[in-house]
């Protein structure tokens, strides 16, 4: 059950709602657990008795957290839960890749190989588990009190709108809320507009995209030309940014309608000038866990500058191995941890005094070359696409023409993707002062500044028209059962 389905949107989502806002205030938080473990256990069945495991680890560590707090017992109890969450991440996640690389040395030898099936990797597991290192790392810093009421702790794990793609939401930044919010009108329309904006931007844009994209890294080599891999990497950098940024709108939205404030996750990163902005604008509740979590606890930007650069690159393998496992996401990693550490070594100053449309060219290169890696099945797929990029791929009448990947839909959904990657259309929602807020450095501003209706009568009435056409098309697109993934649902 994904948010962009039938079943989702006509019936789960006014079902939890009415429950929700019929029940006693102390209860409500119980309402949200059931229907999030229904909304977990509908797609993954037995797999959330895994996620309920983790639930009851990670709980118990954080009473004992609390309650030891002399330095021998808290570092033996953190480390416990550290191995305890990497470990089931671990074994789900990279056990399969682990043994086909072992298989791989012995097979030089001539030893025999490990005979194993890969388990079943759950969905979401990657933010569910941040999602109880950021508990547990909080409790052991003092940065929050451990929860008692394991009811209210299950829901900071479990809450459906950001349990299986994110953004991954900090404990010491939602532990007041999960008991002393207070639901609003105003923050309910608030929520209910954002979330339906992230659903057209991913049934009207990123699906027509995904759709071009899958099939143009799905053609032969010997088919794949120049014109046909540029339409099909521009594609899919659309489709990457509109489909996840979807996904986070449309959580957001959702927990707002129960009350909720979760962080920004994206903003705009197309428009970046650095790949340093672009990590400042992409993925956001990411890239703020591994600097709290990892990059500081290394020793940041306060140690020699030579550690620096390592602590960058070291931030970026374990953030590509955390995408996936594969070689290709390593060597996207890498990639943007090296372009992070020169630009921290004196590119980014030169970055600063370029013409603005240059700078952006240089993000967007690097950004873009690093979503072949990304998106590749391996690393050789990604080589011959680069390739084909540079003009070394099929050519002649063997190759696919890009005009024969593309139509109408395709050429509104490049225009529009683009411009809504730019930002152009961000003063028709009403959370545009939260993005400007956020582009100033303030990242997490306060509710209040979502006023509905202070832009003006012309502002709102093209508002609800747009919203109106949004629900319209994209509800007739969902009811036709056509090509529907989240592409971070398998990370």
């Amino acid at each position: 059950m994904v948010f962009s389905s039938p079943i989702f949107v006509f019936l789960f989502l006014p079902l939890t709602g009415v429950f929700y806002f019929l029940a006693p205030r102390p209860a409500r938080n119980a309402v949200l657990l059931a229907a999030s473990l229904v909304f977990y256990a509908w797609g993954e069945q037995f797999f959330v008795f895994v996620m309920l495991a983790s639930i009851a680890m990670n709980w118990l560590f954080g009473l004992l957290l609390e309650r030891y707090r002399k330095p021998a017992a808290g570092h033996a109890l953190m480390a416990g839960a550290v191995v305890g969450n990497i470990g089931l991440l671990g074994f789900y996640k990279y056990s399969g890749f682990f043994v086909q690389q072992f298989n791989s040395l012995t097979a030089i030898g001539g030893w025999p190989a490990l005979q194993f099936n890969a388990p079943h990797l759950p969905l979401g597991i990657s933010f569910f588990t941040f999602h109880a290192l950021s508990y547990v790392i909080d409790i052991y810093r003092r940065d929050a009190k451990a929860q008692g009421n394991p009811v209210d702790f299950a829901l900071y794990l479990a809450f459906f709108p950001q349990l299986v793609a994110g953004p991954i939401v900090r404990y010491h930044d939602i532990c007041d809320q999960l008991t002393g919010r207070k639901e609003r009108f105003d923050l309910a329309v608030s929520g209910a507009e954002r979330a339906l904006a992230g659903f057209g931007k991913k049934m009207l844009l990123a699906n027509p995209l995904g759709e071009v994209a899958d099939r143009i890294f799905a053609l032969p080599p010997d088919q794949l030309g120049a014109g046909a891999a540029w339409l099909g990497i521009a594609a899919y950098s659309l489709q990457i940014y509109l489909d996840f940024s979807a996904y986070s709108d449309m959580a957001i939205g959702l927990a707002r309608i129960f009350g909720f404030n979760f962080l920004e996750n994206f903003n705009y990163p197309y428009v970046s000038r650095s790949i340093q902005e672009f990590w400042r604008r992409w993925h956001i509740s990411l890239s703020n866990w591994f600097r709290d979590y990892l990059y500081i606890p290394l020793g940041g930007n306060r140690v020699a500058e030579w550690r620096v650069w390592v602590n960058l690159v070291i931030v970026f393998l374990v953030c590509c191995l955390w995408h996936g496992a594969n070689w290709t996401f390593i060597v996207w990693g890498a990639l943007h941890g090296f372009f992070l550490a020169i630009e921290r070594a004196g590119l980014g100053r030169w970055l600063t005094r370029l013409p603005a449309p240059l700078a952006w060219l240089y993000a967007m290169a690097v950004a873009t070359f690093g979503w072949v890696f990304f998106r590749s099945a391996d690393l050789a797929s990604a080589g011959v696409y680069l390739a084909a990029l540079a003009g070394h791929g099929a050519m002649g009448e063997a190759a696919v023409a890009a005009s024969e990947l593309i139509d109408t839909q395709t050429t509104l959904a490049l225009i529009l993707g683009a411009l809504v990657s730019a930002g152009l259309f961000t003063r028709l929602t009403a959370d545009w002062r939260l993005r400007a807020d956020q582009s100033r450095g303030l990242i997490h501003p306060g509710i209040d500044s979502l006023l509905i209706g202070a832009e003006g009568t012309p502002v709102l009435v093209v508002r609800l028209a747009l919203l109106v056409a949004i629900a319209v098309f994209s509800c007739a697109r969902m009811a036709t059962g056509a090509y529907n993934p989240f592409i971070y649902f398998r990370f």
